[in-house]
């Protein structure tokens, strides 16, 4: 199976639809629908963690659901940085913290049926307030509205439950992308 021929059906600002053409497992052509970043290298996810455990989430208005979503830092990799400073920079935009021991966990698709988008997972460990130059030279995007909430990893799941029962969502990725950092942490508690 593999894709024969991709076409740019509708495009935006920030997003196209695509048709893709490609061979099932019988060599017959059929055609899906996709949707994909417009001028992008990448998504990422940072998790913040302080020295002392605690995980940093953040909570923001995202108008497509029109509520607020509980969600790690990211964004989009639309500067041209490799994705690590892309990391560092979402970091200090979405939550006035820092940390220069940055790591990557995992990467791969979100919305596998919908979406080509892969999402790069990094760890921020020792995550610290970032200095006043540092929130300067990364200052937070007018458009988004964040509240940044620390919060120890064994009351991660309160705190979801509690957003729900007020009426927020919350990123799904979440759950997965705490018990990796967790094995992480766990296998490398001095690094």
């Amino acid at each position: 199976m593999s894709v024969t021929d991709k076409k740019i059906v509708w495009q935006g600002n920030y997003l196209r639809v695509v048709l893709l053409t490609y061979k099932d497992h019988n060599g017959v052509p059929r055609q899906w629908e996709a949707v994909e970043r417009v001028n992008t290298n990448g998504v990422v996810i940072v998790v913040p963690v302080t020295a002392d455990g605690e995980i940093i989430l953040i909570r923001q208005y995202r108008p497509v659901m029109d509520r607020h979503v509980i969600e790690f830092p990211a964004g989009l990799n639309d500067k041209g940085e490799d994705l690590i400073q892309a990391a560092g920079r979402e970091l200090v935009e979405e939550t006035g913290f820092f940390s220069d021991d940055i790591v990557f966990l995992a990467e791969g698709p979100v919305s596998l049926g919908v979406s080509i988008e892969l999402v790069s997972v990094f760890l921020a460990k020792n995550s610290v307030p970032a200095t006043e130059e540092m929130k300067r030279r990364f200052p937070p995007d007018d458009t988004e509205d964040i509240e940044v909430m620390k919060i120890s990893q064994d009351a991660v799941y309160d705190l979801l439950a509690s957003r729900k029962a007020a009426g927020d969502y919350f990123d799904l990725k979440i759950f997965g992308v705490i018990e990796l950092v967790k094995r992480y942490l766990r296998s490398c508690p001095t690094s």
